[in-house]
């Protein structure tokens, strides 16, 4: 067999399928991989390009370990009650006996909600619920309720929790639908069959499956939370000392500029959004198998 029959047989042993998906690779590599690798590399320098470890020292100051709580803080709230509130939406959606048209809507509008956020989500709860928003006004009007009487305030922790559930409920929605639909029937007839009650089916069976797609998916909203910065920069602006505005104000201001110290506010984040992600894979991977 010649050299050029040889190379011929390889190249035809190669799989061109590869093609379909060197586009996702590409972008991995220029706006994932090689943005993170510069933020780790920024995070272990000073100005002038040496190497340093103070940047990691500086994260341990009282401000930056409260800013990182306080991110923390709101993240979970979010987290928390939407996943409460999205796991409900979505059962009802799926298991709940309404018209069939219900799903379908709820559906296209969580893929919708899921991705709205930023300045335009910031925007439509400052037309809303702000100090002359359209429902506060309303309020005001026709039951003489002032919202901002009761101590609301928007451009606040309680304010950022209540925007964030706007595209964490949605998101909730999406993933735990296929779970739910991922329910046996012939468990609900066996539990049924042996006498036990709706409550001990969703106690002793339902929830026990559904419960790693649970924990799972709210570790993912957690993490989503925590790193968004549009929404609560344009919110809030500098009011609420949330760790992502604090690195814009480290990278971006015009005071609190130290490029190296936000590198290294960047890395913290990382680990704890990869550490989130992480076990939200781990807890899904068992969630599978159960509902294959």
């Amino acid at each position: 067999m010649t050299a050029l029959s040889i190379a011929r047989s390889r190249l035809g042993q190669v799989s061109w399928s590869w093609l379909g998906v060197a586009p996702f690779f590409v972008f991995a590599l220029m706006f994932l991989i090689l943005p993170t690798g510069f933020l780790m590399v920024g995070a272990f320098q000073d100005a002038g390009g040496n190497f340093t470890l103070a940047n990691i020292a500086h994260l341990f100051q009282p401000s930056i370990l409260s800013a990182y709580w306080i991110s923390i803080e709101v993240s979970a709230v979010s987290a928390i009650a939407g996943a409460v509130i999205g796991f409900f939406l979505a059962y009802a959606g799926v298991l709940g006996g309404l018209p069939r048209w219900i799903r379908p809507t709820l559906m296209t509008f969580s893929g919708v909600a899921s991705n709205f956020a930023g300045v335009p989500l910031a925007f439509a709860f400052l037309a809303t619920l702000g100090r002359v928003g359209l429902v506060t006004a309303l309020l005001v009007k026709y039951f003489d309720f002032n919202l901002y009487s009761t101590g609301f305030n928007l451009l606040s922790f309680s304010g950022l929790a209540l925007t964030y559930l706007y595209f964490q409920i949605p998101l909730m929605v999406l993933i735990m639908t296929p779970a739910l639909d991922g329910l046996k029937r012939d468990w609900r007839e066996a539990a049924s069959i042996l006498g036990a009650s709706s409550w001990q089916y969703w106690r002793h069976v339902a929830l026990p499956v559904l419960w790693p797609s649970l924990l799972g998916t709210t570790l993912l909203l957690f993490a989503n939370a925590f790193g968004a910065v549009a929404t609560a920069y344009a919110l809030t602006g500098s009011s609420l000392n949330i760790v992502t505005i604090l690195l814009y104000a480290q990278i971006r201001g015009d005071v609190l500029h130290d490029e190296n110290l936000g590198y290294a506010l960047a890395l913290g984040m990382i680990l704890i959004t990869g550490l989130s992600n992480l076990a939200y894979i781990w807890l899904r991977t068992r969630s599978e198998k159960w509902l294959r």
